[in-house]
């Protein structure tokens, strides 16, 4: 039995006050739609009352089954709730603050009551981004990275490379890469449905070299839909991939995926990435380091083709976030000469 609300029409003036530890005298929902990828309820509350925040956004796990199953299934609702409890309060990273949280494992039942970061610009991903902003995000990133390095005392954050993940990237690309050789067959050259077609049988392989040395807390989804600017920096939203991971999964994943082709090539981000990440005395070898930056670019075209294979192409924008994140993959594998590593 739950002690908190599991959807914004449960929340109470009673249980906001005790959330907060502040009287809450009247509020006004203001819904937001999903977040998280479809993965989660959002919206927005306007608070009336002492000493208590205009505005916090309060996150809820998805009404749809269908979309709460594959949630429940990696674990999204409890990692991201570890994140707000366990991480986020020790690391220089900006997050949203967290007024409050609860989650009930027996249930999957999750409740968050976050800083409104509406003062801020949000990314996204169909536009790009700046070099400027580029670097704000990798040297936040590499922040997140130095100060969780080797974090094995947090025994409740679970590695990428768990049985769950594997199996749906495998079962996820072998869906997908059918619908990028009809649908996208502008993108892709004869070496890459060569070599392509078989990533499946690779990827244990892959994600066993990728998490063959130390790890950290990754935030597991850094793209530009996901990360909020402003004039001091970044802020990250939607902890719910967090896990141990390699220190370059992270990195990899927002180069590769999110950068535009003048905006990668623009500035070595490995290089730039691994001083900020050894600034403090990190003792790690760089080549080493580039050989798990180009294991996880390669591993990360599963990513780009899950769901280029899976968006609604009738949608404008779901037909152009396909293009783009399977075109920044590619031409950063051929950069990358990534494709040598399956072939």
């Amino acid at each position: 039995m739950n002690n908190f609300p599991v959807t914004p029409e449960d929340i109470t003036n009673a249980w906001l006050s005790d959330a907060l530890g502040s009287q809450v005298d009247h509020f006004r929902i203001e819904p937001l739609g999903a977040g998280g990828g479809l993965l989660g309820l959002i919206a927005r509350l306007h608070l009336q009352g002492d000493a208590t925040p205009d505005t916090l956004i309060a996150k809820f796990p998805t009404p749809t089954p269908e979309n709460r199953a594959v949630a429940e299934a990696y674990d999204m609702y409890g990692r991201e709730y570890r994140f707000y409890t366990q991480v986020a309060s020790t690391v220089p990273l900006r997050s949203p603050q967290c007024h409050y949280a609860a989650y009930n494992p027996d249930s999957g039942d999750v409740a968050l009551l976050l800083q409104d970061l509406g003062h801020m610009r949000l990314g996204d991903q169909v536009k790009g981004c700046s070099i400027s902003e580029a670097r704000a995000v990798v040297s936040g990133v590499a922040s997140l990275h130095r100060n969780t390095w080797q974090p094995d005392h947090l025994s409740e954050i679970k590695p990428h490379d768990m049985p769950y993940q594997r199996e749906g990237m495998i079962n996820g690309f072998q869906v997908g890469w059918p619908v990028v050789i009809d649908e996208f067959s502008q993108f892709v050259d004869d070496e890459l449905i060569r070599v392509g077609a078989t990533l499946p049988d690779h990827v244990d392989d892959l994600l066993d070299r990728i998490h063959d040395g130390p790890l950290v807390i990754g935030h597991g989804d850094v793209r530009l839909d996901n990360i909020f600017f402003d004039d001091d920096g970044i802020a990250l939203v939607d902890f719910q991939a967090v896990c141990k991971a390699a220190p370059e999964h992270d990195l990899a994943y927002f180069v590769t995926q999110s950068l535009s082709d003048d905006v990668r090539n623009a500035v070595d981000w490995h290089s730039f990435y691994f001083n900020e990440l050894t600034m403090q005395g990190i003792d790690y070898d760089k080549e080493y380091s580039f050989q798990r930056y180009r294991l996880c670019a390669m591993y990360f075209l599963c990513y780009s083709v899950i769901i280029a294979g899976t968006l609604d192409s009738a949608n404008e924008r779901g037909r152009k976030l396909a293009e783009i994140l399977l075109c920044n993959s590619i031409r950063s594998l051929k950069e990358l000469n990534a494709l040598e590593l399956i072939a």
